[in-house]
């Protein structure tokens, strides 16, 4: 069974940094590419950050800059460096695997609390 593990999440002031780690097991993703998505309170699921199984990242617009995604192969885990957070950046952030272009549902963890205080 496939399980998405988030963790690190917490309460920051603005300014501050944190970094987010979703572990991966039940399988190898190493060839997939995997995703951190954010809902903010009454917004709609977004996409933050994307990386590709060869490490090509794209980031949402309002996170360019700031955070970083990379990923650990070996360890089947993906991370979410945030750096320079501001209170629009409170959401619970979600870990995905798309798989949907393969006929397949996503992927997805439990999510995990970000706060930021301004």
């Amino acid at each position: 069974q496939v399980q998405l593990v988030e963790s690190g999440g917490g309460l920051v002031q603005a300014g501050g940094s944190l970094r987010l780690s979703c572990a991966a097991s039940g399988s190898t993703f190493t060839f997939y590419a995997m995703a951190w998505y954010r809902q903010g309170p009454g917004r709609r699921r977004e996409l933050v950050a994307r990386i590709t199984s060869g490490g090509t990242t794209n980031y949402a617009d309002s996170v360019k800059g700031r955070f970083t995604i990379s990923r650990d192969n070996a360890k089947n885990t993906v991370y979410l460096q945030m750096n320079s957070l501001k209170p629009e950046d409170t959401a619970v952030y979600y870990c995905n695997v798309p798989r949907s272009h393969l006929g397949f549902p996503d992927y997805w963890g439990q999510g995990t609390q970000v706060t930021v205080s301004s």
